[in-house]
């Protein structure tokens, strides 16, 4: 289990530049690598190679681009044995988890391969002699910005929306878990991927970002991570009219009716709360359960949480790892103390581990006030709130009362309460019954201060293209609307 030699990756080649950052074990909290940063010039050489790449890439039919990008997923399938634990390593993920992260990521790669063969354009019915024509051709370059939590799957999303419409990218990866980006690079390089077409960059974000996004090169700004960081971004590429595509935070509410068992859904939303530490944009975090069904979900959730095993995503029988750095368990503490302090009850976890590593356990709230802080602040981590409601009506209002919309969950057997859930909830992801919203297959992406935009299914590719409309008339003729008009 060795962790990887971290470099840039500009032009088709690797290069190192001679100051680095420390990449860190969240479980141990040592150093397991050196990243190189990148320079102005480093940045330069990656927007000129993207120039070039897009020339040869968007030529490219869309049928070989598929091959290649297929090539690529089928090699990162080959090495998730070694890609799995350079994530758990620098991420803190269970292994299990790490190894399901490289295949969802190849799965995204594989499902918009196919996406490229199927941009259809369309012909608008007309009078005779003239044709009208739409059509779908790629943006350019995109300069994409992933986020720490998904090491693979999070870049994947970008790297194959851009490939698979014909675009070139450059990719700012996080710099805590720059790994799963290497792998992408090195399993693209392998499967034929044109010079330029893909380049990878880490640095000071606020400082890669200031460069690219206003460059003339850059037709696309593509962004998963906080919303306070994608409304700074989006307004330095408004200044350019660059489009954005924005993923952006969340604040997801559950909510649980009096018609189903609720002591199986406490059981599987504290495994799910435990998934990645918490460290999801769509992780179940408000719970506005039914009064009759309170007290049991409440104490099936509760022992659920105590029961889940942390520890080193690398050693056996873990469950959770660490969260990603010390800046969240700062954040967990805050957020607890806070609640506390306004009345709530800790149902289970509520205090950091006497252990080294970046360690805090699955925390259950309960009884929380409104003006509590982690009733408007996404916590981003193992902290779940669980609040009795009255009926349908409340709960469906506080679910929608804050400004994000990115995910949401219900727990119903009633056809009538799915239907007002599915209609009525404020987010572009609504599931019942399941607490997954997220797969290849369908588009993915919020609404309010969540965001704007998809990534997945047939709407992913939607954004790294733009629609032309071509009007061709088939002989030169006077136009009777002008006759005797002097042009």
């Amino acid at each position: 289990m060795r962790y990887p030699e971290l470099r840039l990756f500009i032009g088709g080649e690797w290069r190192n530049t001679p100051d680095s950052l420390q990449v860190l074990n969240p479980a141990t909290e040592a150093e397991i690598g050196r990243l190189p940063i990148a320079r102005k010039a480093d940045l330069e050489d990656a927007l000129t190679a993207a120039d070039e790449g897009f020339r040869i890439w968007s030529r490219t039919a869309p049928r070989a681009r598929a091959d290649i990008i297929l090539r690529a997923a089928r090699l990162m399938r080959e090495r998730a044995e070694e890609i799995a634990p350079s994530i758990t390593m620098e991420n803190g993920k269970p292994l299990i988890q790490a190894r399901l992260e490289v295949i969802r990521g190849a799965e995204v790669f594989e499902w918009d391969a196919g996406e490229a063969q199927r941009m259809y354009g369309r012909v608008i019915p007309s009078a005779p002699g003239i044709r009208y024509t739409v059509v779908q051709e790629p943006v350019g370059t995109v300069a994409a910005f992933a986020p720490w939590n998904f090491p693979m799957s999070q870049p994947a999303r970008k790297i194959a929306g851009a490939l698979a419409s014909g675009c070139s990218i450059i990719l700012k990866a996080a710099e805590e878990t720059p790994a799963g980006a290497v792998h992408i690079a090195r399993a693209f390089q392998d499967a034929g991927l044109p010079p330029g077409v893909l380049n990878l960059v880490f640095g000071v974000p606020a400082e890669i970002s200031a460069f690219l996004i206003p460059q003339d090169q850059v037709r696309l700004v593509a962004f998963t991570g906080s919303t306070s960081v994608g409304i700074h971004l989006t307004e330095l590429a408004a200044r350019s009219m660059t489009p954005v595509l924005m993923e952006l935070g969340g604040h997801a509410p559950v909510i649980v009716c009096d018609d189903v068992d609720a002591r199986a859904a406490g059981v599987i939303s504290a495994s799910r709360k435990a998934r990645n530490s918490g460290q999801v944009c769509t992780s179940p975090t408000r719970f506005f359960v039914a009064e009759k069904s309170f007290d049991v979900f409440a104490g099936a959730f509760a022992d659920g949480a105590a029961s889940v095993r942390f520890g080193d995503g690398l050693e056996p029988g873990t469950e959770m790892g660490p969260v990603a750095n010390s800046r969240r368990i700062e954040a967990m503490e805050a957020l607890v103390a806070d609640a506390r302090d306004k009345g709530a009850k800790v149902l289970a976890g509520g205090a950091r581990p006497n252990r080294k590593g970046y360690f805090y356990p699955v925390t259950v709230l309960a009884d929380v006030p409104d003006d509590a802080r982690v009733m408007r602040e996404e916590p981003f981590g193992p902290l779940a709130v669980i609040n009795p409601v009255k009926s349908l009506d409340e709960a469906i209002c506080k679910a929608n009362a804050l400004p994000f919309g990115l995910a949401a969950y219900g727990f119903t057997h009633s056809a009538a309460n799915a239907d007002r859930l599915a209609s009525e909830i404020e987010a572009g992801n609504v599931s019942i019954n399941t607490l997954e919203a997220s797969v290849a297959e369908v588009p993915f992406g919020g609404v309010k201060y969540s965001g704007h935009g998809r990534e997945g299914g047939a709407e992913g590719l939607h954004h790294y293209t733009h629609v032309k409309t071509i009007s061709h008339r088939m002989a030169l003729e006077s136009d009777p609307t002008i006759a005797g008009a002097r042009i």
